[in-house]
Formats: C-alpha cells, sequence, structure tokens
C-alpha cells in the first residue's frame, strides 16, 4: 500500500512506495483521495506512476549515455576517469547498442 504526504488542509502532495521523513500515513490503493491525486497528474494508479518512472528512467539512461559520449568526445573526461563499475556498465550498454544496429541492417538497402 502507498504512503502519502497530506497539507495542512489534507491534500495529498506526494505518494511513496515507503515511509519517508514526515511520511507515514498508509492508505488503500483505491482510496478516492489517492485516485483524485493521480488523475489530477495524468496517472490512473500507483502502477502507472511506476511505469511512467520506468520510462522516465529508461529515458535517462540513455541521455547519460550520450552525456558521457560527448564528454569523451570533447575531451573533457577520459573514459578512465569513471569508477570501474560505471565503465562495465558504458561498456555493454556499447556492445548492446552496436548488435542491435548490427541486427537492424538485412542487407546493404535493406534496413528494418
Amino acid at each position: 500500500m502507498p504512503y502519502v504526504r497530506r497539507d495542512a488542509s489534507g491534500g495529498i502532495t506526494g505518494v511513496f512506495d515507503q515511509p519517508e521523513a514526515g511520511v507515514s500515513e498508509q492508505i488503500a490503493p483505491d482510496d478516492p483521495d489517492l485516485t483524485r491525486y493521480l488523475v489530477e497528474r495524468g496517472l490512473s494508479s500507483p502502477d502507472s506512476a511506476r511505469e511512467v518512472l520506468a520510462e522516465s528512467d529508461l529515458k535517462m539512461i540513455r541521455l547519460v549515455d550520450d552525456l558521457i559520449d560527448l564528454l569523451i568526445d570533447k575531451n573533457l573526461i577520459r573514459f578512465t576517469d569513471l569508477p570501474a563499475a560505471a565503465r562495465e556498465k558504458y561498456l555493454q550498454r556499447q556492445v548492446a547498442r552496436k548488435r542491435l544496429q548490427t541486427n537492424l541492417v538485412v542487407g546493404e538497402d535493406d534496413i528494418l
């Protein structure tokens, strides 16, 4: 069940998966206040909020990849400046992206 933060008038101002500082009220997922709060923000349920965040996370990951590429290309950072775990993840994503690009090209003139 989600946790909510409320303002002085009792309106929901935030929804959380777990309690946080100043957030301890837990409400049912089908609570009318929660439904109204989510609908006002273009969401229909806590699950749709998670889906929006997951999609946003994927876009942010791509943005970070592109930002790293840009910083390296402009010699503002070196690949070795990144922590070892970040270098490994970055390389895994680069290899996966190149494989995907290769698989999309069927022939010289045939692109899926």
